[in-house]
């Protein structure tokens, strides 16, 4: 990376940049690359985290697009754990379905979904870096794929579930220790150093390059992201000194549960540490199992 150039995080570009149709490019070129087709944004349709406060700096960032084959793309950034994410991405695309089509509407009118998740934790076990899944009819017996067949405007019309049920993609960023040379490996590289070497030619990179410079921001712009990372930064310290990432695994699998049962007075003391820090309860609840009451007495 040029030593002048200093590039805004991507969950940063996302919240306050990339909303922008004069940015479009940049989310273009990233899902242009991870989806392995021409993908063209029409449109940032209105997302649930939007909030622009600085109680905010903890909670997922996500983007919600319609792409010029009117679909829906939902893209979010997870910066921390946060118990029973897979239910919620799919309760975020159940939603979605239901969002886009009106009462009364015939079921064909149905939209393809897109979840992309980027990740900055540890959700499991595993090797890879991406991870991708959609659904399929496999045959018991015979391993094949079910194709259906459906009549549309008076044709006979061959669709596979693939293209109709959504499809997943988790980018466990902390994961990649690649030398980047494909383009989704520079994209996954940005995403985790917010590096951007100068001969990229990656789509949305380049664009990246000129529009998402540090020093391009207000100086106003600028402080806020830098108390945005530095936050980042304290609470992870924070979660790392309690060892909270092992106790919570722990607790997931029911291994340390009568533990975590047992020592409330560490769970308060985390609570009030991530509470003075501006965490909304919401979080600290999710991660400390603490009751929205007891974090309020705190």
């Amino acid at each position: 990376m040029e030593q002048q150039d200093k590039y805004v995080r991507f969950d940063w570009a996302v919240k306050r940049l990339l909303r922008q149709k004069a940015n479009f490019g940049v989310l273009e070129g990233f899902l242009t690359v991870l989806l392995g087709e021409n993908v063209k944004i029409i449109e940032i349709l209105e997302s649930e985290s939007n909030q622009q406060t600085i109680d905010d700096k903890f909670n997922r960032v996500d983007i919600k697009a319609r792409n010029s084959k009117d679909e829906i793309i939902i893209v979010e950034i997870q910066n921390t754990r946060e118990l029973y994410y897979l239910e919620r991405i799919l309760y975020g695309v159940a939603k979605a379905i239901t969002e886009h089509i009106s009462l009364g509407e015939r079921y064909y009118a149905v939209k393809k979904i897109y979840s992309i998740s980027i990740l900055y934790f540890d959700i499991g076990k595993g090797e890879d870096y991406l991870y991708h899944g959609q659904n399929h009819f496999i045959g018991v017996h015979t391993g094949d794929r079910l194709e259906v067949t459906t009549k549309e405007k008076d044709a006979i019309v061959h669709k596979i579930p693939a293209e109709i049920f959504p499809e997943y993609f988790l980018i466990r960023v902390n994961e990649f220790d690649k030398v980047a040379v494909t383009p989704l490996e520079e994209w996954i590289e940005y995403l985790k150093t917010g590096c951007i070497r100068p001969d990229t030619t990656a789509p949305g990179l380049e664009e990246a390059r000129q529009k998402l410079i540090y020093y391009n921001m207000s100086k106003e712009e600028r402080h806020a992201y830098d108390e945005h990372l530095s936050a980042i930064m304290i609470q992870n310290d924070v979660l790392d000194g309690a060892k909270l990432e092992g106790r919570m695994e722990g607790r997931m699998e029911g291994k340390m549960e009568g533990k975590m049962e047992g020592k409330m007075e560490e769970r308060l003391e985390i609570a009030n540490n991530l509470k003075s820090l501006g965490v909304d309860i919401t979080a600290i609840h999710k991660a400390t199992g603490l009751s929205p009451e007891e974090i309020e007495k705190l």
